[in-house]
């Protein structure tokens, strides 16, 4: 259910990261080649993105870090992403270093409503679930009440709201964004049956999990990284992530750990 990708690196339109590949994001909304659940995503779609300077190519070091990143900016529909040819003419003007999209195909059970368009928002977060809950309830009732304070999507009516409020709740508390993915992961597993692929970034760090459904990252030989549901061109490069996997990437490099 659902496709989703992230870039972390030097700054590059919207629309060259989410329409321009063969492949590309915008394609696999109708025509997606490794998704294992589901065969269109045309629930709504979803884009984040951080504006102001992105994180320097790996061995720069000459930009210092910001003392924090921006809040990110974000556009979502609950349409299909073919449909909005507005954003695609956008996107061409949209300019960012730090990226998170989504293409939805709703879990049964639940609409196709703009809320539950990913990504999900709070703070310098954004988040991505790629998956379904088997047992929605248990997980609501574990992680949801009261929501994060301030948090909107945190109550949108999807079985991945629960999990971006325990994320959002785990993340503040700690200030490790991948740490936080990893334990939503291991708890909601102890809960119910399902596929809990992750995807979330602070602005400085890409973190996901490949917890049920595919999952690739790609190393850019001129700095930058993606993580995607799945490869949007046949280029070398893209390598699978184990399932049980934690994906960590940052301006110096990518690393696959056990969720544990």
């Amino acid at each position: 259910m659902c496709r989703h990708l992230a870039y972390l690196g030097p700054p590059r339109t919207l629309h060259e990261l989410l329409y321009a590949a063969p492949h590309s994001l915008h394609v696999q909304s109708w025509a997606p080649r490794a998704q294992r659940h589901g065969t269109v995503n045309a629930d709504g779609f979803g884009a984040g993105w951080y504006p102001g300077p992105a994180a320097p190519e790996r061995g720069e070091g000459i930009t210092p870090e910001p003392e924090s990143p921006p809040e990110p900016l974000r556009y979502r529909r609950a349409m299909p992403m073919w449909g909005d040819a507005s954003f695609a003419d956008a996107a061409h003007a949209i300019t960012s270093g730090c990226v998170v999209a989504a293409v939805r195909d709703a879990t049964l059970g639940f609409g196709s409503e703009e809320s539950g368009a990913q990504p999900f928002r709070a703070d310098t977060l954004l988040f991505s679930h790629n998956g379904a809950v088997k047992d929605d309830g248990a997980l609501v009732d574990a992680f949801a009440a009261p929501p994060p304070e301030g948090v909107l999507d945190a109550r949108a009516p999807v079985d991945s709201a629960p999990l971006f409020a325990h994320t959002v709740r785990t993340w503040r508390s700690s200030g490790d964004l991948p740490g936080a993915l990893a334990t939503v992961v291991r708890q909601a597993r102890e809960r119910s049956e399902g596929r809990y692929n992750l995807l979330a970034s602070d602005g400085r760090t890409l973190a996901a999990t490949a917890a049920g459904d595919t999952l690739y990252t790609r190393d850019e030989p001129g700095g930058g990284v993606f993580v995607a549901s799945e490869p949007f061109d046949d280029t070398s490069g893209w390598r699978e992530v184990p399932d049980g996997s934690l994906v960590v990437a940052t301006r110096d490099g990518t690393r696959i750990h056990p969720i544990g």
